[in-house]
């Protein structure tokens, strides 16, 4: 999280050329939006008997449990022709990026624009992958992919999640959801790619082909690259000063 953050800040400044990152998390770790209670949306005792750990975003949205997935980020300048003009143009457009990825892999998944965020469902309200919103991805009436939007001076950050495979009775504990009535009934709402997959899908496959498709769409070369020293080392304050604080992460 604050690598993401430290190259907002590098894009924002004019430092950092657009960002296409890939990462993955060791160990699992459940994320909480900006604004999420850890007292009514999260179990940390459910979170610390199964060594999950816990991290709160820079961007808003709901909860998410980060395993065995894709999770990427887009680091871009605000109004450029890639992405168009305003929030909905960057979700849309990233979401198309994304459906055509997963067509191109043999699942058929489908754009779902144009629902409000939010609801009045305690478990909804939890739980990022229980109900679809702007421009979203659906298979079979299940998301399967959840992302988030942060701005900074004239650039945007949007990461996101695509699980390949989702432990749901762990979601289900960590994220208080067995407790609301309707929990069932979300969480059969959530999807993961391989629960449609012929095969098993590999994430290392998955990364390369979102690559190739966002170069294919957007007409573009990627250049392969390691953070900066100036990144490496604003992302290590971030983290000392920041995701790494229990005032940070436990604050609301």
């Amino acid at each position: 999280m604050a690598l993401d953050e430290a190259l907002l800040h590098s894009v924002a400044n004019g430092d950092s050329q657009p960002v296409l990152r890939f990462y993955r998390w060791r160990p699992a770790t459940v994320t909480l939006g900006y604004a999420q209670s850890v007292v009514t949306d999260l179990d940390l005792e459910v979170c610390r008997q199964a060594g999950l750990d816990v991290v709160r975003r820079s961007t808003g949205g709901r909860a998410v449990l980060h395993d065995h997935e894709v999770t990427y980020s887009v680091i871009a300048p605000l109004n450029t022709a890639f992405f168009g003009n305003s929030v909905l143009d960057y979700y849309r457009v990233i979401s198309e990026i994304l459906q055509k990825t997963l067509i191109q892999i043999g699942l058929p998944a489908l754009l779902v624009p144009g629902k409000p965020r939010g609801g009045n469902q305690a478990a909804a309200k939890a739980v990022c992958f229980s109900t679809p919103s702007q421009y979203e991805l659906l298979i079979d009436g299940r998301k399967v992919a959840g992302s988030a939007q942060k701005r900074h001076g004239q650039a945007f950050l949007q990461h996101g999640s695509i699980p390949i495979e989702m432990d749901l009775e762990l979601l289900s504990k960590a994220l208080k959801t067995e407790s609301n009535n309707s929990s069932t009934g979300l969480l059969n709402s959530v999807g993961w790619l391989n629960q449609w997959s012929d095969k098993p899908i590999a994430i290392d496959d998955l990364e390369k082909v979102l690559a190739e498709v966002f170069a294919k769409q957007l007409q573009i070369n990627w250049i392969y690259s390691e953070p900066s020293h100036v990144e490496m080392k604003e992302a290590r304050r971030m983290y000392d000063e920041k995701f790494n604080h229990p005032e940070w992460n436990m604050k609301r």
